[in-house]
């Protein structure tokens, strides 16, 4: 028994030397700071509150059926459960819809970067044709027909008559309360000197990461993301060969993003980063996903291929796909099945030990006329 010990022993302090060595290159995992709050949008318990009521408010959408909350409920880690996320009726979504949890303290958000701050998130997907489909002035309007948003907005944002651009300030302040709870994260308890947080597989599971699996490599900092863009060569979705929905969609998306009539005509593959740079070299690009809360946030990669972490983790075993910019960091790691094992045991160390739920709000009542101008 003795004899068994010391070759454990050994063992794992060779992982954990050889996993300092890779991580010592890359910023190493750490709780998460507080919440940045930018200057020009500070948070206030009244903008929070009418934020929430105006994330799961169905009148912010084309249709009255496409609030923010329908993509990302809380019961389904903040996303939509689904592979490619749903679409406005009429149409289907191309990507999976991404969890908010934890996005605030993204500097890019969405797979391909598109935006740079929650609040200019907000309507991009309230406004996107094949998300909320709003029009601006009709959701607004509708706000300034509820006698109690009225008042909201008045006491939060000083204005006679509520505001989109206040709307969107106030859903993004919500958003930025809907992080990690650190002392329900077994590693971020770990890491503030809980010695009992991680269990051995876990230990030699974040050994693997940061050194043979090299997960370390864009999974890191705080956050678990370099938020950096990377083309990995994740399989393409089935249902883009063979669903008439998604090649609408998928094409429709390539035009309206602005590529040329050569590349369009060709509209196979979703080529992430390079709609925004038009960057050859960008093409299969997407901003590497933060692992936190990864445990309840499935199914995985921009177009939901992977429905479990078992079969993410095979997926980097082999080195990844073939890609159309293969980033030269991934090759065959040929993990043992104990060490899959252990990855995966010490990535799940990276959730809360119980899913972040928040109760649905009270919403505001129906529409009311507006009062006679004052003579």
């Amino acid at each position: 028994m003795r004899k068994q010990l010391a070759i454990y022993a050994v063992g794992l302090a060779g992982l954990l030397l050889t996993g300092t060595a890779l991580a010592q290159k890359f910023p190493p995992l750490a709780p998460l700071p507080p919440v940045p709050i930018p200057k020009d949008n500070p948070n206030t318990p009244a903008k929070i509150a009418l934020g929430k009521q105006l994330f799961w408010d169905n009148r912010l959408s084309g249709d009255n059926s496409m609030p923010c909350v329908s993509c990302h409920l809380p019961a389904l880690g903040w996303g939509d459960g689904g592979e490619i996320s749903r679409g406005y009726p009429g149409t289907k979504h191309w990507r999976n819809s991404q969890t908010i949890l934890n996005s605030a303290y993204y500097n890019k958000l969405f797979w391909e970067g598109s935006v740079t701050s929650l609040e200019a998130q907000a309507p991009a997907a309230a406004e996107g044709g094949v998300a909320g489909n709003g029009d601006t002035s009709v959701m607004e309007m509708r706000l300034r027909f509820i006698p109690e948003y009225v008042a909201a907005f008045r006491q939060v944002f000083g204005n006679e008559w509520p505001r989109m651009f206040d709307a969107y300030r106030a859903i993004a302040a919500y958003q930025r309360t809907v992080v990690s709870d650190a002392s329900k994260v077994p590693f971020d308890r770990h890491a503030k000197g809980d010695k009992k947080a991680l269990n051995d597989s876990q230990k030699r599971g974040m050994a693997l990461f940061n050194g043979k699996a090299g997960c370390i490599q864009c999974h890191n900092g705080p956050l678990a993301s370099d938020q950096r863009f990377y083309d990995i060569g994740v399989p393409d979705h089935p249902g883009f060969k063979d669903d008439p929905l998604l090649q609408v969609t998928h094409r429709w998306q390539y035009y309206q993003k602005g590529v040329s009539e050569g590349v369009y005509r060709d509209a196979a593959n979703d080529l992430g980063l390079y709609f925004g740079t038009k960057n050859p070299k960008d093409k299969g690009k997407f901003r590497v996903p933060s692992l936190r809360e990864v445990k309840y946030t499935g199914p995985y990669m921009h177009n939901g291929v992977f429905a479990t972490l078992d079969q993410v983790v095979d997926f980097y075993d082999v080195g990844g796909g073939p890609g159309m910019n293969k980033t030269k960091l991934l090759k065959p790691l040929k993990l043992k099945p104990a060490e899959k094992k252990d990855l995966l045991a010490f990535i799940d160390a990276l959730s809360m030990t119980e899913p972040l739920i928040h109760d649905d709000p009270k919403l505001p009542g129906d529409y009311q006329p507006l009062p006679p101008p004052v003579k």
